[in-house]
């Protein structure tokens, strides 16, 4: 661990879902705009080892690293923040720690002594959060701990957290994000779950030194200084996080709060110079200006929860500004997608992204919208799972492979075009055995893949199982799609296209893990420029 790196913990109470993450990143962006190297990790309380097996009904989208880490939806929020790549120690769970534990304790580690909470979980979850700065010099580690305080499954972590306070006194801050509720029959805002909340939190042996306080209304001087009185906390470290249009405003919000000041005072570091925020603002200027409005359908099992496409729809938010253009984004379950109403469903929209997933369930809609977009000449785009329907669909409808399928869900087809990694065939854990993290891709030229990217070499993050069956390339090129990108490695095909169509392509890998407030990624600019011009043509 360097020497001169400080710790900031932040919490959350009163309930679930306030926005520690974009607080946290938030913060990073200022604190990285003033010239501080920054990082964030997270610290899940959950006992799955990551959240690779879980449901995305349960825990949103799972988030993929360049080093091939399943993680908490949060690290997406961080790097399109801060514009830098996490890893595998950026996201922490229980089932990690205690797997950890009961490893060294089974090779002897601990010499015979009877592991317990403390000091053993306790330690190992503390080694986790020193890892970051050890591998790397930060001057700030930002460390969110999921969950509610005074839930059971969170205490080992807020034990760490009081136990560094107390060993890296000057080091360390705690952040504490509550909610300020305004009661509408008593037309006033109310501050006693928080006062609740950090009453919770102190009975475990930490004090927070700044409350961000989520709240509809603005949050007077009164106010403030009620909520000071009661938790200890200085007036100015009282925080209003009022509600956003977009989570890309919290950054300036958090600036106007002077959050970054009391942050640097309150550790002793030197305010530098003001952060320069020029390129966010001119962000957000576009975001809330467009001078075009196009419609696109993201077709996907899952729309049900926004949260298990999180990167996806960033990545459109972003390549909307890069185009200048609002993009009103249709999500439509691909369960109810049909020959009959597909032409109702999608006629009117100018792009079609079908989005990733596993599993049978809304795969004949997924198809019948691809079949849709590639007749009827609408810019598409198809990520994992969607290019893998592209390619059964072009089989099944102008290859006339009519059993054309999929390995995963039809293992008897006589036309597999998507089968199984060879070296997936060995693996029966679900957890951490796809194909994960970032991988090489040649593109080919004059391709749109390749106009996109401006580079005929990319390297991309990957999680699948199943892949272009390579067998049926040259069946597919001859009746006009081609492999527009492939791993020189493996020859895996990684893209396809249609360069009869005005736009159509399909990549195995997500690029929508690599799109950032900064940088846009290429392909989804591509992708929405096709629809503005598919909007123009079409009047």
């Amino acid at each position: 661990m360097s020497k001169s790196t400080k710790f900031i913990f932040v919490t959350g109470g009163v309930t679930s879902s306030l926005g520690k993450g974009i607080i946290s990143a938030s913060l990073a962006k200022l604190l990285q705009a003033r010239g501080y190297s920054v990082t964030i990790q997270k610290l899940d309380p959950y006992i799955n080892i990551d959240p690779g097996t879980l449901n995305p009904y349960e825990h949103g989208e799972c988030y993929v690293t360049d080093d091939g880490a399943e993680t908490d939806l949060d690290l997406g929020h961080y790097e399109r923040f801060l514009n830098v790549p996490t890893s595998q120690a950026n996201n922490i769970t229980t089932g990690r720690i205690y797997k950890n534990v009961i490893e060294k304790e089974r090779r002897g580690d601990y010499l015979g002594k009877t592991v317990q909470v403390i000091p053993h979980i306790t330690n190992e979850i503390k080694e986790r959060i020193q890892e970051l700065s050890e591998q790397h010099p930060y001057d700030i580690v930002i460390t969110e701990i999921g969950g509610t305080v005074g839930d059971i499954e969170s205490l080992p972590y807020i034990e760490a957290v009081r136990q560094m306070m107390w060993e890296l006194e000057d080091d360390c801050l705690v952040i504490h994000l509550t909610l300020i509720p305004f009661l509408a029959a008593a037309g006033e805002l109310k501050t006693k779950p928080t006062q609740h909340s950090v009453k919770a939190l102190l009975e475990l042996g930490v004090q927070p030194d700044i409350l961000c306080c989520r709240t509809e209304h603005p949050l007077d001087l009164e106010l403030r200084k009620k909520i000071a009185r009661f938790t200890n906390v200085s007036v100015n470290a009282v925080i209003e996080a009022k509600d956003a249009s977009t989570i890309y405003e919290v950054p300036l919000f958090m600036q106007a709060e002077e959050l970054d000041s009391v942050v640097l005072d309150k550790l002793g570091l030197s305010k530098r110079n003001t952060p320069n925020l020029d390129q966010w603002k001119e962000f957000l200027d576009k975001l809330k200006n467009p001078k075009f409005e196009i419609n696109i359908a993201l077709v996907g099992k899952y729309v049900e929860l926004k949260d298990s496409y999180k990167s996806i729809s960033e990545a459109i938010i972003h390549a909307g500004v890069a185009n200048n253009v609002k993009v009103k984004v249709h999500w439509i379950q691909s369960e109810n997608v049909n020959a009959k109403n597909v032409q109702e469903l999608l006629h009117s929209m100018q792009g079609i992204l079908v989005a990733p997933g596993f599993g049978s369930r809304g795969i004949a809609g997924k198809i019948e919208a691809i079949r849709y977009a590639r007749e009827s000449g609408i810019p598409f785009l198809g990520i994992c799972l969607g290019m893998q329907c592209a390619v059964i669909e072009f089989a099944r409808n102008v290859l006339g492979y009519g059993d054309a399928h999929t390995t995963e869900i039809d293992p008897d087809s006589k036309h597999p075009v998507i089968s199984m990694m060879e070296e997936q065939k060995k693996q029966s854990n679900f957890g951490g055995t796809m194909r994960l993290g970032a991988y090489d891709c040649q593109l080919k030229p004059g391709s749109n893949i390749y106009q996109a990217y401006q580079s005929d070499q990319i390297k991309e993050r990957h999680r699948h199982r199943y892949e272009f069956n390579n067998e049926y390339l040259e069946h597919f090129q001859k009746a006009g799609m081609i492999g527009a990108g492939k791993n020189t490695e493996s020859g895996l095909i990684e893209a396809v296209e249609i360069p009869e169509h005005p736009w159509f392509v399909g990549v195995q890998y997500h690029p929508e893990y690599k799109s950032t407030v900064l940088n846009p990624h290429p392909l989804f600019v591509a992708f929405i420029e096709a629809a503005l011009k598919q909007k123009s043509s079409h009047g």
